[in-house]
C-alpha cells in the first residue's frame, strides 16, 4: 500500500508558509500562500522544473484561502479571502459579495474553497485558534448570493466534487474525518451525509481532489504523505512526501496525470529544506477539469 518506488519531486524554489488551494485552470497551475494573501502561478507547468520561482499574480492584505476564475471574464477571480467571499478584478480591486465571518464572536478566516461542476463556488471558514465547531461551509450561487450551508465544523478543507457534482467530499481536519455529502445538482442543496474515511490523529486530512475514476487524493497534514482512496472508501495507496505538512493536491499538466502537492512551513519549529515546497508525481488516472465560477448577474 505504501508506495516508495516513485517519490514526489520538488518543483521550483519557493518555500511557502501555507501553500494550498492548488488548481489546474486552462493550462496553468495556480495556488495560494494563505496567510501571506498571495495568489501564485507556476512558471513552467509542463516540466515542473526544480529551478525557477513561482510568479506572484496578486497579493491581498488578508489571508487568501482559495480562488476560481470567473467564467467569461478574463482576469477576474472569485476568492475565499479574509472574512468572506469577493470578486477580484483584473486591476486587483475587490468587490465583496459578503463577509459573513465579520459577525462571528471568535477571530475567524476563510480557508479552502473550490468551484463545482455546475459553476457554484464553495468555501469553508475556521477560527484562527481552531476552536471546536467554529467553522462553516458557504455556497455562492450564480447570482452572487453567499449562503451558509453547514456549520459545526472545526477546520473545513476541500471540498472536492465528483464529475457530475452530485457528491461532495469535505474534510474536518481537526477531527481527522472526511465526510461524503449528497448534493442536488439543480439547487446545490446539501443532503444525506456519511463518513467516508478517518485519518488517525495527530495526522489530519487536508486538501483533496477527485480523479476520473472517482478516486479521492488527499493531502495528509502532519503525516508527510498523500492518500489515495477508492470510491468505496478503501485506502488504496499511501505516497510518502518529503515534507511534514502536505496541504493541497490537484491533478494537472497537459494530460491531467501529474499530481501536484503543496506543503507548509507554518508551525514547524525547525523546518526542513523541503517543507513548504510544491511537489509533482506522475499517476495513472487523470483528474477532472477544474470548473470556473459562473456569475450570471452583472455586478
Amino acid at each position: 500500500m505504501t508506495d516508495t518506488a516513485n517519490p514526489p519531486r520538488p518543483c521550483w524554489t519557493d518555500r511557502l508558509e501555507l501553500g494550498e488551494g492548488i488548481r489546474w485552470f486552462d493550462g496553468r497551475l495556480v495556488l495560494v500562500d494563505i496567510l501571506a494573501g498571495r495568489l501564485l502561478q507556476a512558471p513552467d507547468e509542463r516540466n515542473a522544473a526544480p529551478e525557477g520561482a513561482l510568479r506572484e499574480l496578486l497579493r491581498l492584505p488578508m489571508p487568501l484561502g482559495a480562488v476560481a476564475p470567473v467564467s467569461g471574464r478574463p482576469g477576474w477571480w472569485i476568492a475565499a479571502a479574509g472574512t468572506g467571499v469577493c470578486l477580484i478584478r483584473p486591476d486587483g480591486g475587490l468587490d465583496w459579495l459578503a463577509r459573513p465571518e465579520d459577525t462571528r464572536p471568535l477571530r475567524t478566516r476563510m480557508n479552502d474553497g473550490v468551484a463545482d461542476p455546475h459553476g457554484r463556488f464553495w468555501a469553508g471558514s475556521m477560527a484562527y485558534d481552531a476552536t471546536e465547531d467554529a467553522g462553516s461551509l458557504y455556497r455562492v450561487g450564480p447570482d452572487g448570493a453567499v449562503t451558509r450551508v453547514l456549520d459545526g465544523i472545526t477546520v473545513p478543507n476541500g471540498p472536492a466534487f465528483t464529475a457530475d457534482g452530485t457528491v461532495m467530499y469535505l474534510a474536518d481536519s481537526a477531527r481527522g474525518m472526511i465526510r461524503r455529502y449528497a448534493v442536488d445538482a439543480a439547487s446545490g442543496a446539501v443532503g444525506a451525509v456519511e463518513t467516508f474515511a478517518v485519518v488517525d490523529n495527530p495526522a489530519a486530512p487536508d486538501g483533496m481532489t477527485v480523479d476520473r475514476r472517482g478516486g479521492l487524493w488527499v493531502a495528509v497534514w502532519g503525516a508527510g504523505a498523500v492518500h489515495h482512496y477508492r470510491e468505496d472508501g478503501t485506502l488504496a495507496r499511501i505516497v510518502p512526501v518529503p515534507a511534514v505538512q502536505p496541504a493541497g493536491v490537484c491533478l494537472g499538466g497537459p494530460d491531467r496525470r501529474t499530481l501536484f502537492i503543496t506543503s507548509a512551513r507554518t508551525g514547524l519549529k525547525d523546518p526542513g529544506a523541503l517543507d513548504g515546497a510544491v511537489f509533482a508525481l506522475r499517476v495513472d488516472t487523470p483528474g477532472l477539469p477544474a470548473p470556473s465560477f459562473r456569475l450570471a448577474a452583472p455586478r
